[in-house]
């Protein structure tokens, strides 16, 4: 091909300025790598926003902003109180941090439901919750006045009085006693210990979680954006105790965290995988240069190629995806074969040419209408992304697409002039593989049982094809053993917790009913929630309900003066004695049901009356701690008054309210409809209902089609373009069939070799 070979003569003839040339656009691609370097790790954005699917959801964002950049703090206690004391410390502490958090709100740890809770039962957990309250009336009576060990044991004691007056069980009280036991026996063992008074309110004991909701101030120059909040976020929980060595454990979730950590995985260990590729290259490159010098003026073109790459790169695209990133791989594996191949050919013309100069022209002669064939084709392959609407892709292939023009242009000339610097020497034998020509003669002679097998494999792999799925869950593309992930796991799990919802937005809350009536009915929701739904149903009867309680309850602990505490020896008199009591009681009720949980606190009351008294100050702090809690909460919670629209807080209306009075409408699945196939069918009943609908399931459905339509659409692409450059180039259609035949056979048995280990394709 006559302009290779002129231009790698004129490279050979003045190497100098071809260097020159490259170093100033090698310094300028690093200029513009180091400056403008940038990584977008949000894979919503691996998608087109003009696609209409996605121009929904970012009409969605723009409208409920509230719900975008978070991070979500999930706080694990001891005990729900203490859970919730945490919660509330480390909000008010965010909010003081302007320069690092926007905002900081706990969803359900409102003034507003801690007063208004109650309301939001159903009418028979309501009358449940109110008659186990005023059954504890006299029990909270006796705590409240001694809140002690004292006053614990006296509250014990009494229990055990309703038992022997048939007015209760230990059947009934179990649950109760294997509390108390379990906490002291913690306390005994020198472990941290705290006993939750939720269930005496009717709350789930076992509900020790609190959730933070955060806005951080992301610094999106940095390569992790949330890290710098994150960072302050912790060390501001560990300031104020929220420790595990308190019983407390934090963690961190939500779209900052795992686009943060994602990256931080994709950066973890880079420099080991860089050496090893490095080495890999290299020692490919000795099997087939042999020579240091030849090495060096490859791996040099490499890098020029890869840095002016890069640089152009960021100008054209502006920050790199999780996909685009990519091309740095693509660049070494493919890029280096231009040069390979040019320094093989020009290794086997050495050997018989004179001088260097003549080797490199005949170099060129040999192999540059065949490097240039391969250049067109790659380039074309991956430009053929260009105008699809996977812009993850779209940007590689363009990124991509560049850097092989790259790679080709410079091993036509930079490489040439090394050569012509370096001075590699002479080649002593002719270069080749004739060990290979036998196995050319035995596949020439099998060519057709070799043809006949071939195509036995493909109809064999042909159902493993059909099977072949796309995962465009963007969950499974990363580390599940990180904590944003593992957390974000754990709460998808949670019907009350799940982020798997999907969003309806009406015009207005008018709208709601009607659209929500027609969601309830499908059979793959669980669960609609409006800002009607915040508006309670029967709150007349309940109003009732809790008035009643409220005059029952709450007169009799605060009538109560608090008695004096008592000493350690009066504590421990009172510890025995319930512990004699409760054994006794055992012992009359031989093998009915709970009496083994009245045994156990008998003897873990024994066992702290003979312990020292730190560790009765210690279960003293245990079961004491959260009582105070509990009676706030009490009285705030039957208080309770009529709750309309116009009551709700603004920071609750602004996120089921857009600014232009659109209503948000959620909707939640059933749990055989959280993930999988399950997860794809509730996003496509929820959207014949509301064509609009956004939320996590709708994404991962709607991007799935829209990336195999464009691959399906590439490939069209890809396979027309490249037939077109071979037909142009051969003129031959065998030629054509033979040179595309094993690129597609290769590429059919991929994805049939994909499915069978259990592969599935991913963004």
């Amino acid at each position: 091909m006559r302009p290779v070979e002129a231009t790698v003569a004129f490279c050979a003839r003045r190497p100098w300025i071809v260097i020159a040339a490259s170093l100033l656009l090698a310094l300028l691609g690093s200029w513009l790598s180091v400056t403008r370097f940038a990584i977008n790790t949000d894979t919503a954005r691996l998608i087109s926003p003009s696609v209409p699917w996605r121009a929904t959801e970012v009409a969605f964002d723009r409208a409920f902003p509230g719900r975008t950049d978070l991070v979500l703090v999930v706080i694990d206690a001891t005990t729900p109180e203490q859970a919730g004391d945490a919660a509330t410390r480390l909000t008010a502490e965010l909010r003081r941090r302007p320069d690092r958090f926007r905002g900081a709100k706990q969803p359900d740890g409102t003034e507003f439901f801690a007063r208004n809770g109650f309301l939001y039962l159903t009418e028979q957990d309501l009358r449940t919750t109110l008659e186990r309250l005023e059954e504890q009336r006299e029990i909270l009576a006796l705590f409240a006045s001694d809140q002690t060990l004292r006053g614990f044991s006296q509250l014990v004691t009494a229990t055990v009085r309703g038992v022997q007056l048939d007015a209760t069980s230990f059947a009934d009280l179990a649950p109760l006693y294997d509390r108390f036991a379990g906490t002291i026996e913690a306390g005994l063992a020198g472990r941290l210990a705290r006993l939750s008074w939720r269930d005496l309110s009717g709350g789930r004991a076992d509900d020790s979680r609190a959730l933070v909701l955060v806005r951080p101030v992301l610094d999106y120059a940095a390569l992790q954006p949330g890290a710098a909040a994150t960072t302050a976020l912790r060390e501001t929980a560990d300031r104020l105790g929220l420790t595990p060595a308190n019983g407390i454990t934090l963690r961190l979730t939500g779209p900052v965290p795992l686009a943060d950590e994602e990256f931080g995985t994709i950066a973890e260990n880079i420099e080991i995988h860089g050496a090893l590729t490095l080495l890999a290259v290299l020692a490919i490159l000795w099997l087939a240069l042999r020579s240091a010098k030849l090495i060096a003026a490859v791996l040099v073109t490499l890098l020029v190629g890869l840095v002016v790459t890069s640089g152009l790169g960021l100008l054209l695209v502006g920050q790199f995806n999780l996909i685009s990133v990519a091309f740095f791989a693509l660049f070494i594996g493919l890029g280096v074969d231009f040069g390979i191949q040019f320094a093989v050919r020009y290794r086997a013309d050495r050997f018989e040419a004179r001088d260097i100069a003549s080797a490199l022209r005949a170099a060129a002669r040999g192999i540059g209408f065949s490097l240039t064939l391969a250049a067109l084709s790659l380039i074309a392959g991956f430009l053929s992304f260009l105008p699809t609407a996977f812009l993850g892709v779209s940007e590689l292939g363009l990124i991509a697409g560049l850097g092989m023009a790259i790679a080709y242009a410079a091993s036509v000339t930079l490489l040439p002039a090394l050569i012509a610097v370096l001075r590699p020497p002479g080649e002593r034998e002719a270069v080749g593989t004739a060990s290979l020509a036998a196995v050319d003669r035995w596949i020439e002679r099998r060519r057709w049982p070799i043809l006949a097998a071939t195509a036995v494999v493909i109809a064999a792999g042909m159902p493993a094809l059909v099977r072949l799925r796309f995962d465009s869950d963007p969950m499974n593309l990363r580390n599940r053993s990180v904590e944003s992930v593992s957390t974000y796991d754990d709460l998808r799990r949670n019907p009350d917790t799940s982020p798997i919802t999907v969003d309806v937005v009406v015009p207005s809350l008018e709208a709601v009913p009607a659209m929500a009536a027609r969601l309830e009915a499908l059979p793959e929701v669980e669960r609609v929630v409006s800002l009607l739904s915040f508006v309670p149903e029967h709150q007349d009867r309940k109003l009732a309900l809790i008035a009643a309680t409220r005059e029952a309850l709450l007169p009799a602990p605060s009538q109560i003066q608090p008695v004096p505490p008592p000493s350690d020896a009066e504590r421990v008199e009172a510890l025995r004695l319930t512990a004699g009591i409760l054994a006794e009681a055992a012992g009359e009720a031989p093998g009915k049901e709970g009496v083994g949980s009245a045994q156990r606190l008998a003897k873990a009351f024994a066992a702290l009356a003979e312990a020292d008294p730190e560790r009765r100050d210690a279960a003293s702090r245990a079961v004491t701690a959260d009582f105070p809690a509990l009676l706030t909460g009490l009285r705030t919670a039957l208080a309770a008054e009529r709750v309309t629209r116009e009551d709700l807080p603004p920071d609750l209306v602004e996120d089921w309210m857009s600014p232009k009075a659109e209503a948000r409408i959620e909707v939640s699945p059933k749990p055989g409809f959280r993930d999988g196939v399950g997860n794809l069918s509730f996003a496509r009943a929820v959207q014949a209902i509301a064509p609009d609908a956004t939320g996590a399931p709708v994404t991962i459905a709607e991007s799935g089609r829209t990336i195999v339509e464009a691959f399906v659409e590439a490939g069209i692409f890809s396979l027309v373009t490249i037939t077109l450059i071979l037909w142009i180039a051969m003129r031959r259609l065998l030629d054509v069939l033979l040179a595309l035949g094993p690129l597609v056979l290769a590429g059919v048995m991929t994805l049939q070799a994909a499915q069978l280990v259990g592969l599935d394709l991913n963004f």
